[in-house]
Protein backbone atom coordinates (compact mmCIF):
# COMPACT_ATOMS: atom_id res chain seq x y z
CA UNK A 1 0.00 0.00 0.00
CA UNK A 2 1.65 3.29 -0.92
CA UNK A 3 0.37 6.09 1.77
CA UNK A 4 0.91 9.98 0.93
CA UNK A 5 0.54 12.51 3.90
CA UNK A 6 -0.29 16.02 2.64
CA UNK A 7 -0.75 18.93 5.01
CA UNK A 8 -1.83 21.97 3.80
CA UNK A 9 -0.17 23.88 6.33
CA UNK A 10 3.62 23.31 7.70
CA UNK A 11 3.93 20.54 10.54
CA UNK A 12 6.22 23.21 12.31
CA UNK A 13 5.56 26.95 12.24
CA UNK A 14 7.64 29.48 13.63
CA UNK A 15 4.78 31.73 15.18
CA UNK A 16 1.21 31.16 16.26
CA UNK A 17 -1.52 33.09 16.47
CA UNK A 18 -5.14 33.46 17.36
CA UNK A 19 -5.96 33.69 13.36
CA UNK A 20 -3.80 29.90 12.90
CA UNK A 21 -5.95 27.32 12.16
CA UNK A 22 -6.42 24.50 15.05
CA UNK A 23 -7.48 22.12 12.68
CA UNK A 24 -4.98 20.58 9.87
CA UNK A 25 -6.20 19.01 6.91
CA UNK A 26 -4.51 15.89 5.44
CA UNK A 27 -4.96 13.96 1.99
CA UNK A 28 -3.88 10.47 2.49
CA UNK A 29 -3.82 8.93 -0.92
CA UNK A 30 -3.71 4.64 -1.19
CA UNK A 31 -3.12 2.52 -3.61
CA UNK A 32 -3.31 -1.66 -3.35
CA UNK A 33 0.09 -3.97 -4.47
CA UNK A 34 -1.06 -7.28 -6.57
CA UNK A 35 0.19 -10.67 -4.83
CA UNK A 36 1.12 -13.80 -6.10
CA UNK A 37 -0.56 -17.02 -4.40
CA UNK A 38 2.06 -17.56 -1.49
CA UNK A 39 0.88 -14.22 -0.54
CA UNK A 40 4.19 -11.90 -1.73
CA UNK A 41 3.96 -9.04 -3.23
CA UNK A 42 4.81 -8.54 -6.72
CA UNK A 43 6.37 -5.76 -8.65
CA UNK A 44 8.19 -4.47 -6.02
CA UNK A 45 11.86 -5.34 -5.28
CA UNK A 46 12.90 -8.67 -4.21
CA UNK A 47 12.66 -9.43 -0.90
CA UNK A 48 16.50 -10.36 0.72
CA UNK A 49 14.73 -13.60 2.58
CA UNK A 50 13.90 -16.94 1.07
CA UNK A 51 10.27 -17.21 1.31
CA UNK A 52 8.40 -20.62 2.00
CA UNK A 53 8.14 -22.57 -1.55
CA UNK A 54 7.86 -26.22 0.08
CA UNK A 55 5.47 -28.60 1.00
CA UNK A 56 5.32 -31.50 3.59
CA UNK A 57 2.77 -33.81 3.63
CA UNK A 58 2.02 -36.70 5.96
CA UNK A 59 -0.18 -39.58 5.46
CA UNK A 60 -2.02 -38.74 8.91
CA UNK A 61 -3.32 -35.12 7.04
CA UNK A 62 -0.67 -32.44 8.16
CA UNK A 63 0.83 -30.22 6.17
CA UNK A 64 4.22 -28.61 6.32
CA UNK A 65 5.14 -25.28 4.98
CA UNK A 66 9.12 -24.76 4.50
CA UNK A 67 11.85 -23.37 2.51
CA UNK A 68 13.45 -25.67 -0.22
CA UNK A 69 17.07 -26.35 -0.79
CA UNK A 70 18.70 -28.55 -2.77
CA UNK A 71 16.90 -30.01 -5.54
CA UNK A 72 13.46 -29.37 -6.75
CA UNK A 73 10.35 -31.66 -7.70
CA UNK A 74 8.49 -33.97 -5.69
CA UNK A 75 9.37 -37.03 -3.90
CA UNK A 76 7.24 -39.41 -1.75
CA UNK A 77 9.36 -41.41 0.94
CA UNK A 78 9.05 -42.52 4.55
CA UNK A 79 9.74 -40.02 7.47
CA UNK A 80 12.03 -40.98 10.03
CA UNK A 81 13.93 -39.00 12.72
CA UNK A 82 17.90 -39.06 13.20
CA UNK A 83 18.82 -38.14 16.80
CA UNK A 84 22.71 -37.85 15.86
CA UNK A 85 23.90 -33.69 16.48
CA UNK A 86 27.05 -34.62 14.03
CA UNK A 87 27.94 -36.65 10.81
CA UNK A 88 25.03 -35.51 8.40
CA UNK A 89 27.42 -36.53 5.37
CA UNK A 90 27.64 -39.96 6.90
CA UNK A 91 23.96 -39.76 7.11
CA UNK A 92 23.16 -38.93 3.63
CA UNK A 93 25.26 -41.13 2.19
CA UNK A 94 24.55 -44.52 3.71
CA UNK A 95 22.38 -46.44 1.69
CA UNK A 96 20.45 -48.18 4.87
CA UNK A 97 18.49 -44.82 4.56
CA UNK A 98 17.05 -45.35 0.84
CA UNK A 99 13.42 -44.42 0.23
CA UNK A 100 13.17 -42.57 3.46
CA UNK A 101 13.05 -38.56 4.45
CA UNK A 102 15.51 -38.58 7.35
CA UNK A 103 15.07 -35.22 10.41
CA UNK A 104 17.63 -34.46 12.06
CA UNK A 105 16.61 -33.56 15.57
CA UNK A 106 19.55 -31.28 16.02
CA UNK A 107 18.08 -28.20 15.00
CA UNK A 108 21.46 -26.61 12.94
CA UNK A 109 22.73 -28.17 9.80
CA UNK A 110 25.41 -27.85 7.48
CA UNK A 111 27.79 -25.68 9.91
CA UNK A 112 30.54 -27.85 8.72
CA UNK A 113 30.01 -28.35 5.05
CA UNK A 114 30.97 -31.72 3.24
CA UNK A 115 33.81 -33.50 2.37
CA UNK A 116 34.25 -36.45 0.02
CA UNK A 117 36.36 -38.25 2.84
CA UNK A 118 33.33 -38.88 5.33
CA UNK A 119 31.09 -40.25 2.23
CA UNK A 120 29.62 -43.62 2.98
CA UNK A 121 28.74 -44.97 -0.39
CA UNK A 122 29.18 -43.15 -3.90
CA UNK A 123 26.22 -41.36 -3.79
CA UNK A 124 23.02 -40.53 -1.73
CA UNK A 125 20.35 -42.77 -1.68
CA UNK A 126 17.58 -40.99 0.25
CA UNK A 127 14.38 -39.68 -0.10
CA UNK A 128 15.25 -36.12 1.35
CA UNK A 129 16.64 -34.22 4.02
CA UNK A 130 14.27 -32.29 6.57
CA UNK A 131 16.02 -29.45 8.86
CA UNK A 132 15.53 -26.65 11.18
CA UNK A 133 17.64 -24.68 10.23
CA UNK A 134 20.41 -24.09 7.41
CA UNK A 135 23.63 -22.82 7.93
CA UNK A 136 24.26 -19.76 6.10
CA UNK A 137 27.96 -20.06 6.08
CA UNK A 138 30.73 -22.98 6.47
CA UNK A 139 33.08 -23.23 9.45
CA UNK A 140 35.47 -26.21 8.89
CA UNK A 141 39.00 -26.50 7.51
CA UNK A 142 38.15 -30.04 5.44
CA UNK A 143 35.27 -28.22 3.74
CA UNK A 144 35.19 -28.77 0.07
CA UNK A 145 30.99 -27.80 -0.72
CA UNK A 146 28.18 -26.03 0.89
CA UNK A 147 25.83 -28.62 1.93
CA UNK A 148 22.75 -27.19 -0.06
CA UNK A 149 25.26 -27.52 -3.20
CA UNK A 150 26.25 -30.74 -2.32
CA UNK A 151 22.37 -31.75 -2.52
CA UNK A 152 21.68 -30.06 -5.65
CA UNK A 153 24.69 -31.86 -7.49
CA UNK A 154 22.81 -35.30 -6.19
CA UNK A 155 19.36 -34.36 -7.34
CA UNK A 156 18.02 -34.82 -3.39
CA UNK A 157 15.21 -32.89 -2.12
CA UNK A 158 16.10 -30.73 1.27
CA UNK A 159 13.60 -28.21 3.47
CA UNK A 160 13.68 -26.24 6.60
CA UNK A 161 12.35 -23.53 8.29
CA UNK A 162 10.31 -26.23 9.44
CA UNK A 163 9.13 -27.47 13.00
CA UNK A 164 10.89 -30.84 13.48
CA UNK A 165 10.10 -30.92 17.25
CA UNK A 166 6.62 -31.03 16.41
CA UNK A 167 7.22 -33.39 13.82
CA UNK A 168 9.34 -35.55 15.94
CA UNK A 169 6.70 -35.64 18.30
CA UNK A 170 4.09 -36.97 15.78
CA UNK A 171 6.18 -39.46 14.84
CA UNK A 172 6.83 -40.81 18.06
CA UNK A 173 3.47 -40.77 18.68
CA UNK A 174 2.41 -42.05 15.78
CA UNK A 175 5.28 -44.10 14.67
CA UNK A 176 7.03 -43.60 11.40
CA UNK A 177 4.77 -41.63 9.00
CA UNK A 178 5.13 -41.24 5.02
CA UNK A 179 5.12 -38.30 3.50
CA UNK A 180 5.08 -36.19 0.26
CA UNK A 181 7.79 -33.55 -0.67
CA UNK A 182 7.14 -30.89 -3.06
CA UNK A 183 8.30 -27.45 -4.38
CA UNK A 184 5.34 -27.82 -7.19
CA UNK A 185 2.70 -25.37 -6.86
CA UNK A 186 0.47 -26.64 -9.46
CA UNK A 187 0.20 -29.92 -7.67
CA UNK A 188 -2.30 -29.64 -4.99
CA UNK A 189 -2.42 -30.18 -1.46
CA UNK A 190 -5.03 -33.23 -1.86
CA UNK A 191 -3.18 -34.64 -4.73
CA UNK A 192 0.16 -34.95 -2.49
CA UNK A 193 -1.75 -36.41 0.18
CA UNK A 194 -3.33 -39.10 -2.11
CA UNK A 195 -0.12 -40.01 -2.87
CA UNK A 196 1.44 -40.30 0.95
CA UNK A 197 -1.72 -42.66 1.59
CA UNK A 198 -1.36 -45.01 -1.73
CA UNK A 199 2.88 -45.28 -0.83
CA UNK A 200 4.10 -47.93 1.15
CA UNK A 201 7.57 -48.92 1.84
CA UNK A 202 6.56 -52.32 3.57
CA UNK A 203 7.22 -55.12 1.64
CA UNK A 204 9.65 -53.72 -1.02
CA UNK A 205 13.04 -54.67 -2.06
CA UNK A 206 15.03 -51.61 -1.54
CA UNK A 207 18.86 -53.68 -1.30
CA UNK A 208 18.65 -54.42 -5.11
CA UNK A 209 18.81 -50.67 -5.91
CA UNK A 210 21.82 -49.85 -3.27
CA UNK A 211 23.70 -53.09 -3.98
CA UNK A 212 26.84 -53.71 -6.59
CA UNK A 213 26.53 -54.83 -9.70
CA UNK A 214 29.45 -57.22 -10.16
CA UNK A 215 32.15 -58.31 -7.59
CA UNK A 216 35.51 -56.08 -6.65
CA UNK A 217 38.04 -56.27 -4.21
CA UNK A 218 38.57 -53.62 -1.51
CA UNK A 219 41.79 -52.86 0.16
CA UNK A 220 41.59 -49.02 1.83
CA UNK A 221 42.38 -49.32 4.99
CA UNK A 222 41.42 -45.97 8.26
CA UNK A 223 43.70 -43.82 7.38
CA UNK A 224 46.69 -42.95 9.02
CA UNK A 225 45.46 -40.18 10.69
CA UNK A 226 42.07 -41.92 11.80
CA UNK A 227 43.20 -45.04 12.55
CA UNK A 228 43.14 -46.45 16.54
CA UNK A 229 42.46 -49.79 18.40
CA UNK A 230 45.71 -51.21 16.48
CA UNK A 231 47.16 -52.86 19.13
CA UNK A 232 46.83 -56.70 19.18
CA UNK A 233 46.95 -57.03 15.21
CA UNK A 234 49.23 -59.83 14.49
CA UNK A 235 49.66 -59.19 10.81
CA UNK A 236 47.56 -62.62 10.01
CA UNK A 237 45.37 -61.81 6.86
CA UNK A 238 42.29 -63.54 6.48
CA UNK A 239 39.86 -63.53 3.23
CA UNK A 240 36.19 -61.95 4.05
CA UNK A 241 33.47 -61.98 1.04
CA UNK A 242 31.37 -59.05 2.02
CA UNK A 243 27.81 -59.45 0.56
CA UNK A 244 26.96 -55.75 -0.38
CA UNK A 245 23.00 -55.21 0.92
CA UNK A 246 24.29 -51.18 0.73
CA UNK A 247 27.32 -51.17 3.05
CA UNK A 248 29.03 -48.69 4.36
CA UNK A 249 32.67 -48.14 3.43
CA UNK A 250 33.80 -47.49 6.98
CA UNK A 251 33.18 -51.08 7.71
CA UNK A 252 35.07 -52.18 4.89
CA UNK A 253 37.83 -50.00 5.83
CA UNK A 254 37.70 -51.05 9.72
CA UNK A 255 37.80 -54.59 7.98
CA UNK A 256 41.13 -53.96 6.34
CA UNK A 257 42.12 -52.31 9.26
CA UNK A 258 42.47 -55.40 11.27
CA UNK A 259 44.47 -57.15 8.38
CA UNK A 260 41.38 -58.76 5.84
CA UNK A 261 41.34 -59.08 2.78
CA UNK A 262 38.35 -58.23 0.97
CA UNK A 263 36.12 -59.40 -2.02
CA UNK A 264 32.60 -57.47 -2.18
CA UNK A 265 29.62 -59.14 -3.95
CA UNK A 266 26.47 -58.29 -5.09
CA UNK A 267 23.50 -59.28 -3.48
CA UNK A 268 22.13 -61.85 -5.37
CA UNK A 269 25.53 -63.27 -5.27
CA UNK A 270 25.09 -67.48 -5.00
CA UNK A 271 26.02 -69.06 -2.06
CA UNK A 272 27.75 -71.67 -4.34
CA UNK A 273 29.81 -69.45 -5.40
CA UNK A 274 31.03 -67.76 -2.66
CA UNK A 275 32.08 -71.05 -1.24
CA UNK A 276 34.16 -71.79 -4.16
CA UNK A 277 36.66 -68.96 -3.17
CA UNK A 278 36.80 -70.76 0.34
CA UNK A 279 36.69 -67.54 2.40
CA UNK A 280 37.89 -67.74 5.74
CA UNK A 281 34.75 -65.29 6.86
CA UNK A 282 31.16 -63.84 5.57
CA UNK A 283 29.66 -60.87 6.20
CA UNK A 284 26.57 -59.49 5.67
CA UNK A 285 26.29 -56.19 5.41
CA UNK A 286 23.87 -53.28 6.48
CA UNK A 287 21.18 -52.43 4.11
CA UNK A 288 17.65 -50.29 3.89
CA UNK A 289 14.07 -51.98 3.79
CA UNK A 290 12.06 -54.79 5.06
CA UNK A 291 14.43 -57.87 5.30
CA UNK A 292 11.15 -60.14 4.47
CA UNK A 293 10.93 -58.37 1.35
CA UNK A 294 13.89 -60.38 0.14
CA UNK A 295 13.54 -64.15 0.75
CA UNK A 296 16.69 -64.72 -2.09
CA UNK A 297 18.94 -63.13 0.64
CA UNK A 298 17.65 -64.91 3.73
CA UNK A 299 18.12 -68.43 1.00
CA UNK A 300 21.73 -67.41 0.88
CA UNK A 301 22.47 -66.77 5.01
CA UNK A 302 21.11 -70.20 5.11
CA UNK A 303 23.43 -72.01 2.49
CA UNK A 304 26.56 -70.69 4.41
CA UNK A 305 25.93 -70.38 7.59
CA UNK A 306 27.58 -73.34 9.91
CA UNK A 307 30.03 -73.18 6.96
CA UNK A 308 32.26 -70.63 7.51
CA UNK A 309 32.25 -68.07 10.31
CA UNK A 310 29.77 -65.53 9.95
CA UNK A 311 29.18 -61.47 10.84
CA UNK A 312 26.05 -59.86 10.45
CA UNK A 313 25.31 -55.94 10.80
CA UNK A 314 21.94 -54.27 11.16
CA UNK A 315 20.46 -56.14 8.14
CA UNK A 316 22.15 -58.60 8.14
CA UNK A 317 21.58 -59.34 11.74
CA UNK A 318 18.61 -59.52 10.70
CA UNK A 319 18.40 -61.75 7.84
CA UNK A 320 20.63 -64.11 10.28
CA UNK A 321 17.75 -64.01 12.67
CA UNK A 322 15.27 -64.96 9.94
CA UNK A 323 17.77 -67.83 8.44
CA UNK A 324 17.55 -69.65 11.74
CA UNK A 325 14.17 -69.41 11.81
CA UNK A 326 13.27 -66.63 13.66
CA UNK A 327 11.08 -63.52 13.39
CA UNK A 328 11.43 -60.03 12.71
CA UNK A 329 9.46 -57.01 13.34
CA UNK A 330 8.80 -53.32 12.17
CA UNK A 331 9.75 -50.96 15.12
CA UNK A 332 6.89 -48.10 15.66
CA UNK A 333 9.96 -45.77 14.38
CA UNK A 334 13.21 -47.08 14.24
CA UNK A 335 16.00 -46.61 15.90
CA UNK A 336 18.12 -43.88 14.23
CA UNK A 337 20.85 -41.95 15.84
CA UNK A 338 24.30 -41.80 17.08
CA UNK A 339 23.08 -42.33 20.82
CA UNK A 340 21.74 -45.13 22.03
CA UNK A 341 22.55 -46.99 24.54
CA UNK A 342 23.91 -50.63 24.32
CA UNK A 343 24.56 -52.98 26.87
CA UNK A 344 26.89 -56.09 25.99
CA UNK A 345 26.19 -59.21 28.33
CA UNK A 346 29.68 -60.73 27.72
CA UNK A 347 31.51 -58.22 29.06
CA UNK A 348 28.85 -56.27 30.89
CA UNK A 349 29.49 -52.63 29.65
CA UNK A 350 27.65 -50.13 28.10
CA UNK A 351 28.69 -48.99 24.37
CA UNK A 352 27.13 -45.91 22.96
CA UNK A 353 26.66 -46.71 19.51
CA UNK A 354 25.20 -45.73 16.38
CA UNK A 355 22.34 -46.74 14.92
CA UNK A 356 19.90 -46.90 11.67
CA UNK A 357 16.63 -49.61 10.95
CA UNK A 358 13.25 -49.60 11.30
CA UNK A 359 13.40 -53.53 11.99
CA UNK A 360 14.00 -55.97 15.13
CA UNK A 361 14.89 -59.28 15.60
CA UNK A 362 12.11 -61.33 18.26
CA UNK A 363 14.53 -62.83 20.18
CA UNK A 364 11.83 -65.09 21.53
CA UNK A 365 11.28 -66.71 18.29
CA UNK A 366 15.02 -68.10 17.69
CA UNK A 367 15.87 -71.33 18.00
CA UNK A 368 17.71 -73.05 21.41
CA UNK A 369 21.00 -72.34 21.04
CA UNK A 370 20.93 -68.81 19.73
CA UNK A 371 22.25 -66.30 22.59
CA UNK A 372 21.45 -62.42 22.79
CA UNK A 373 24.45 -61.00 23.14
CA UNK A 374 23.79 -57.48 23.53
CA UNK A 375 20.20 -55.80 24.42
CA UNK A 376 19.66 -51.87 23.51
CA UNK A 377 18.86 -50.06 26.75
CA UNK A 378 16.17 -47.72 25.40
CA UNK A 379 13.25 -50.41 24.40
CA UNK A 380 14.87 -53.71 25.49
CA UNK A 381 15.02 -54.76 22.01
CA UNK A 382 17.76 -57.52 20.63
CA UNK A 383 21.29 -56.04 19.58
CA UNK A 384 23.04 -58.49 19.14
CA UNK A 385 22.90 -62.39 18.92
CA UNK A 386 25.61 -65.22 18.93
CA UNK A 387 25.20 -69.11 17.79
CA UNK A 388 28.80 -70.71 18.59
CA UNK A 389 27.65 -74.15 17.16
CA UNK A 390 26.97 -72.25 13.81
CA UNK A 391 30.11 -70.07 14.04
CA UNK A 392 28.38 -67.05 13.78
CA UNK A 393 27.66 -63.52 15.57
CA UNK A 394 25.55 -60.57 14.70
CA UNK A 395 25.08 -56.60 15.68
CA UNK A 396 21.68 -54.78 15.03
CA UNK A 397 24.04 -51.78 14.83
CA UNK A 398 27.15 -50.10 13.43
CA UNK A 399 30.70 -51.22 15.28
CA UNK A 400 32.71 -48.83 12.53
CA UNK A 401 30.98 -45.49 13.62
CA UNK A 402 31.99 -43.36 16.04
CA UNK A 403 29.90 -41.84 18.02
CA UNK A 404 31.36 -43.68 21.67
CA UNK A 405 33.79 -42.67 19.83
CA UNK A 406 34.97 -46.39 19.72
CA UNK A 407 33.00 -48.49 22.25
CA UNK A 408 32.26 -51.20 19.64
CA UNK A 409 35.13 -51.62 17.25
CA UNK A 410 36.36 -54.72 19.23
CA UNK A 411 33.82 -56.53 17.37
CA UNK A 412 35.74 -56.64 14.27
CA UNK A 413 38.83 -58.15 16.87
CA UNK A 414 36.25 -60.90 18.11
CA UNK A 415 35.47 -61.83 13.98
CA UNK A 416 38.84 -61.93 13.54
CA UNK A 417 39.39 -64.44 16.31
CA UNK A 418 35.65 -66.58 15.07
CA UNK A 419 37.71 -67.09 11.88
CA UNK A 420 41.43 -67.66 13.70
CA UNK A 421 39.65 -70.55 15.43
CA UNK A 422 37.64 -71.97 12.72
CA UNK A 423 41.08 -72.18 10.63
CA UNK A 424 42.93 -73.64 13.37
CA UNK A 425 40.37 -76.78 13.55
CA UNK A 426 41.11 -76.94 9.69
Amino acid sequence: MDLAVRSHLPLFSTSFTSKSPKVKVFTVKCSSVPLSSDGAATGLVERPWKVADARLVLEDGSIWRAKSFGASGTQVGEVVFNTSLTGYQEILTDPSYAGQFVLMTNPHIGNTGVNFDDEESKQCFLAGLVIRSLSISVSNWRWTETLEDYLAKRNIMGIYDVDTRAITRRLRQDGSLIGVLSTEESKTNEQLLEMSRTWDIVGVDLISGVSCKSPYEWVDKTGTEWDFNSSGRDGETFHVVAYDFGIKQNILRRLASYGCKITVVPSIWPASETLKMKPDGVLFSNGPGDPSAVPYAVETVKEIIGKVAVFGICMGHQLLGQALGGKTFKMKFGHHGGNHPVRNFRNGRVEISAQNHNYAVDPASLPKGVEVTHVNLNDGSCAGLAFPQRKLMSLQYHPEASPGPHDSDSVFGEFIQLMREERQKV
